[in-house]
């Protein structure tokens, strides 16, 4: 009875082996492709832990859990940990894109990944500095789109430093080309824009598109696609309101009380510069993508106007 038991788990320990060692060779092989394709072969130093180590570090995180953030420790550091679930290619995806932008003080840094779990889990640091999507756009030969630009994508550090994370999704265009196939799961979801329900593809101006909805969201402190304070009738979404109403509305009506209750005394320069982006953030979702601006013009405008609003500002900057 003794030598079953020990048997059946030396059996047990020996298969768990092999599923780690066949789940390291698939995922790495995986990872490495992607980074010679994307990086032009340049090396981008990736950490390895085992999956013991994160378990570990998180306090034994739910296993079972998908695509969710874990605090844990490292080595005495604090680190962010991102478990998915059946989507291997969208995890790597994900580490090559923010391995290459980890240079870049307003995104989330990666510092390794667990290759021997069936989905590989990215390991972040916790907190450091934030600036970003139109150096997406013009820092590397082919640019990359960032896609599903959404606050729940923007984390806070301890400095509220804003950190542009979730990459799963980015894509590169082809050199040559002004727009790319995107990832159909995006076609009709919440993270949607017209050209992408259209034909299923994206270009720089859907990131414009996507961030003129956040500039939207931070003016009135509502969700883009769940709102209760500004929709009416068949305004049923925050941009159908905003695009029917707000040029006929006063500002004060539209803006997010909290902005308002930091002015007691209702500056001029406050409402007209509360106004100026409000217009941009209109002129971002248009939907005619030819008639958006492109990032670096969002850029120029914001910073224009940053000495008047710096609170608000400075989160809208970080990410340009």
């Amino acid at each position: 009875m003794r030598r079953s038991w020990l048997r059946d788990s030396f059996f047990r320990i020996s298969k768990k082996d092999e599923e780690r060692e066949k789940a390291f060779a698939e995922n790495g092989s995986k990872l490495l492709e992607k980074l010679i394709a994307s990086c032009n072969g340049k090396p981008i130093p990736i950490r390895s832990f085992s999956a013991q180590d994160l378990r570990q570090a998180t306090n034994n995180y739910c296993e079972h859990q998908a695509w969710h953030w874990y605090k844990g420790s490292l080595e005495g550091q604090a680190v962010l940990v991102m478990r998915l679930a059946d989507e291997v290619d969208l995890a790597i995806n994900d580490l090559v894109i923010s391995s290459k932008m980890s240079v870049h003080g307003n995104m989330l840094r990666p510092i390794g990944c667990c290759l021997e779990t069936t989905n590989p889990i990215i390991v972040y640091e916790f907190a450091a500095n934030a600036h970003a999507i139109s150096c997406l756009h013009t820092a590397f030969q082919r640019r990359v789109i960032r896609m599903a630009i959404h606050m729940t994508n923007i984390l806070l550090d301890e400095h509220d430093v804003p950190k542009l994370s979730n990459f799963l999704v980015s894509v590169s265009i082809p050199e040559g080309e002004t727009d790319v196939e995107a990832y159909e799961g995006l076609w009709n979801s919440r993270f949607s824009t017209p050209e992408l329900e259209a034909s299923g593809r994206a270009s720089e101006k859907t990131d414009v598109y996507k961030f003129g909805e956040l500039l939207l969201e931070l003016l009135t402190g509502e969700c883009s696609y769940k709102t209760a304070r500004l929709t009416i009738g068949d305004d049923s979404t925050l941009l159908a309101y905003m695009h029917n109403h707000a040029r006929g509305s006063c500002i004060n009506e539209l803006v997010d009380p909290a902005i308002l209750a930091e002015d007691a005394e209702g500056s001029a320069s406050l409402h007209w510069q509360l106004q100026a982006v409000l217009e941009l953030a209109l002129t971002c979702t248009e939907e005619d993508q030819q008639r958006r601006p492109t990032m670096i013009d969002v850029t120029i405008k914001l910073r224009q106007i940053e000495r008047f609003i710096p609170r608000l500002i400075i989160y809208l900057l970080a990410f340009n």
